[in-house]
């Protein structure tokens, strides 16, 4: 589900130009389990600025997100958007932006089985028509495998951070080729290179 863009003002539609997708809980944000509370919101050391080196240098950010907690009965939609308001307004305060955020709220334990959650790539397909992007030459960053194994359905590159579960998934991330980083700021100077 999109996200409105703010006060980016930059057009991101350009079919030959790729994103880079982040997921939100441990890789931009401590992951405390299910969050749903604005005030509990923390940015990651680093991780905001990392989208703004991304931005600075062009690349789409795209926020893409696993939200089990509302399946579960945990907690709304609403709660959920007022997180992401709460994300947006910590970045912005840091001079960072995410041009879309998507989101599933489905678990197939309670909802049955969906295409969007990840490592699904319907949320993904769903970016690239909304914003018009090339995934093939989009990155997928993530704490988890399931973060990162869209890339490979998609022809893109994937990236394991070490924040949040990453640590638990080194193995199985170098197992599937992934690289592992650090951290998102250790993952966007991948991506943009030096300097």
């Amino acid at each position: 589900m999109p996200w409105p863009r703010g006060s980016r003002s930059r057009s991101v539609a350009d079919p030959t130009r790729g994103a880079v997708f982040l997921d939100r809980d441990g890789t931009i944000v401590e992951d405390p389990g299910y969050l749903h509370d604005p005030a509990a919101v923390r940015l990651l050391p680093g991780a905001a600025a990392a989208i703004r080196r991304l931005n600075a240098t062009g690349w789409p950010v795209v926020v893409v997100s696993n939200q089990s907690g509302i399946a579960r009965g945990l907690f709304t939609e609403t709660d959920y958007r007022a997180v992401e308001r709460r994300v947006a307004e910590l970045l912005a305060a840091e001079g960072a932006g995410l041009d879309a955020s998507f989101f599933c709220p489905h678990h197939p334990e309670f909802t049955g089985p969906c295409p969007c959650r990840k490592p699904g790539t319907k949320l993904f397909e769903d970016a690239r028509r909304a914003l018009g992007i090339d995934l093939r030459r989009s990155w997928f960053v993530g704490d988890r495998p399931s973060d990162v194994e869209p890339a490979a359905a998609l022809d893109g590159t994937g990236l394991l951070v070490l924040t949040g579960q990453g640590d638990l998934h080194r193995d199985q991330a170098a197992a599937l080729g992934i690289r592992v980083v650090p951290d998102l700021r250790s993952a966007a100077e991948v991506i943009t290179g030096p300097g």
